[in-house]
């Protein structure tokens, strides 16, 4: 990818290409899409313990592992499919977190079924049902938890949901784009 140098961006992507991509088209955008949400649960679920780069690299490995992220089949699977994605080198293996894929995809259709669609479900935790842009003046800035995200953490945890504490799902929700958390010098910052 080639990229445009004059942009400001979050330092965090630094220049390396992978990154770049992410933070321009992805990171703080907004997804109303369920496919697209499971998608992040799943990897921020992997990404713990950690870099994102990490979960990055394998993203292709994830969604040929985890049937592009369709919930529903996530959901059916085996006990079998699990020791066999323990062998699959496209993914992280970890039992606990390829376990967790598949009891959270159980769990996100629930969610889908009461409220409709999981981004019902994320944004109903917000003031108004609105999407937050932080001010953000430098890196140092960005927080790791709020409010919020105690409260989804806390309530996706007692619906039974793994590896979704509160640090992960505020990296959820800056991902999704229900936080924007992009520097306020950053190109890709959205308008109040």
């Amino acid at each position: 990818m080639k990229q445009n140098d004059d942009l400001n961006r979050c330092s965090w992507c630094g220049t390396y290409p992978l990154y770049v991509k992410y933070h321009d088209e992805e990171w703080g955008r907004p997804v109303t899409d369920d496919r697209t949400l499971f998608e992040f649960l799943t990897l921020e679920g992997a990404q713990a313990g950690l870099s994102w780069i990490t979960v990055l690299r394998k993203r292709t490995g994830y969604r040929e592992a985890f049937h592009n992220f369709d919930c529903k089949l996530v959901g059916q699977m085996t006990e079998e499919d699990e020791q066999r994605l323990m062998q699959f080198d496209g993914i992280i293996k970890n039992r606990r977190k390829i376990h967790a894929a598949i009891v959270n995809a159980r769990l996100f259709e629930s969610i889908v079924e009461e409220f409709g669609s999981f981004y019902n479900y994320i944004i109903s935790f917000f003031p108004d049902k609105r999407r937050v842009v932080n001010d953000v003046p430098d890196m140092a800035a960005i927080p790791v938890s709020s409010p919020v995200s105690d409260a989804i953490s806390k309530d996706m945890r007692k619906r039974g949901f793994r590896f979704f504490g509160t640090v992960i799902c505020y990296s959820f929700l800056q991902a999704t784009g229900f936080i924007d958390d992009h520097i306020n010098s950053c190109h890709f910052k959205a308008k109040k």
